[in-house]
């Protein structure tokens, strides 16, 4: 057990350990529920000793204090996916965005077009061998820390160790930090009835034998609640969550049917609480891999029967989908909506479907519209949109026309804003003819 010698000559305080942070480099942090919070805690009593250090990283469920005001000049945050701990000072000026596909992340880091001078990363205890795992988070992390000039260990006994490609010798490692404490949680939301309601139209195209990726939120979570009678369901997918795990425990989840890791859970990363963590730890069903590997389309179109459910924050009537921001207010990012409506369409028998609620703001804003808010971005072009799924129905846009498309969507738009829709399309020649009636369209609210 030489490299136990190796470890030990590498334990040192949080601050020692980010001494290696110099002005002008660029640190990587771990996302997730994986953050090492002790290392950015530390990273930020740093800033007195540092000028011009670019922060990126994903989705961070911690605290964010190096993007308060005070720390301008020191450090720079760049969100690859904006959290609501950065979202203020990315629309404030104070960090910056870069919308990037989930899949794509890592060839960034390995091209050297974002090379990586720090990388901070959460680990479980090595085992025997001297590796560590990297738990409930290898995302874009396993390949930060293969590129990064200097690696820093937030080592956790409450760590998992998850098995696929996720693991790192001590000896890629260049200072550690021993720590044991409770990792970054996500608690489930609260599943509304409007949730429900769309849920149970989701459930209607998916069928026994199916691979399913499934996003974060009361959407995906009440989609899986809704599973219970269905068999030999697969899953290939970027992010799991807890309400995953009662499926893979009745054996709902099995993994049977797949036609690429059968038998097999093929995840980036978990966002959940302890049971989940609990449960992936030593679990042989899951096996992690880089977001490089389970976002990339081809991967995922060699599962027949692809089924992708994503969300999204608006859509024009004509099916352009914008996901990262409400007009020029910058919201949240790509992630892998785009890698897996790819991947799923050419999928023998996939599905790609977008799923959201027809309004917002207590219906008083239509999420389904004439056109998109000014300074919104298009994540996923009209072309790439098969299924689209609100509490009122399902409409079918490949292969359709714009009169086609507008005739679909104002059918599962909420019945408050149909007329309006009607009206534009008429106006801009679309639509040539009647719709049905609109009180027929105004069919029952299914929320009540």
């Amino acid at each position: 057990m030489h490299w136990l010698d190796d470890y030990r000559k590498k334990q040192m305080t949080p601050e020692d350990a980010l001494r290696c942070v110099q002005s002008g480099m660029r640190v990587y942090i771990q996302p997730g529920c994986a953050e090492p919070e002790v290392l950015a805690e530390a990273l930020v009593h740093r800033a007195p000793f540092v000028r011009n250090v670019e922060i990126v990283h994903l989705l961070t469920l911690g605290r964010a204090d190096y993007v308060a005001p005070e720390m301008a000049g020191h450090f720079r945050h760049n969100a690859m996916f904006i959290g609501a701990n950065v979202r203020q000072a990315v629309n404030e000026g104070r960090a910056d965005y870069t919308p990037i596909y989930l899949s794509e992340i890592e060839s960034l880091f390995e091209d050297g077009a974002m090379p990586i001078d720090v990388a901070l990363i959460q680990v479980s205890p090595p085992d025997p061998h001297g590796f560590c795992s990297f738990g409930v988070g290898i995302d874009t992390t396993l390949t930060a820390a293969k590129v990064a000039k200097y690696v820093v260990a937030q080592v956790n006994d409450q760590m998992p160790r998850t098995y696929g490609d996720s693991f790192i010798h001590v000896s890629n490692i260049h200072a550690i930090v021993d720590v044991s404490r409770p990792l970054c949680e996500l608690p489930r939301e609260e599943i509304t009835p409007l949730q429900q309601a769309i849920a149970r139209n989701v459930a209607t195209l998916i069928q026994d034998g199916d691979t399913l990726q499934l996003g974060i939120g009361g959407i995906p979570d009440a989609v899986l609640l809704g599973l219970n009678d269905r068999k030999d369901l697969g899953i290939h997918t970027e992010m799991l969550s807890d309400s995953a795990v009662p499926l893979i425990q009745s054996g709902v989840i099995n993994g049977s049917r797949k036609t690429l890791h059968p038998r097999k859970i093929i995840l980036g990363f978990v966002l959940g609480t302890r049971q989940l963590f609990d449960y992936v730890n030593e679990n042989p069903i899951f096996e992690f891999h880089p977001v490089s590997y389970t976002n990339n389309p081809f991967i995922i179109a060699q599962n027949d029967r692809m089924v992708a459910v994503n969300s999204t924050l608006q859509m024009d009537i004509t099916g352009q989908v914008c996901s990262d921001s409400v007009g020029q207010y910058l919201y949240s990012g790509f992630g892998g909506q785009v890698d897996f409506i790819r991947g799923a369409r050419h999928s023998k028998g996939g599905k790609p479907i977008i799923a959201m609620p027809s309004t917002a703001k207590n219906d008083t804003i239509s999420r389904i519209v004439p056109t998109l808010t000014p300074g919104s971005g298009v994540v996923a072009s009209r072309g790439s949109i098969h299924y689209v799924v609100t509490e009122y129905g399902i409409a079918y846009l490949h292969g359709k026309s714009i009169r086609e498309r507008a005739e679909a969507l104002i059918q599962i738009a909420h019945p408050n804003f149909r007329k309006q829709l009607y009206d534009y399309c008429e106006h801009t020649k679309w639509l040539q003819r009647p719709l049905a009636v609109l009180s027929e369209l105004a069919s029952t609210d299914p929320k009540r």
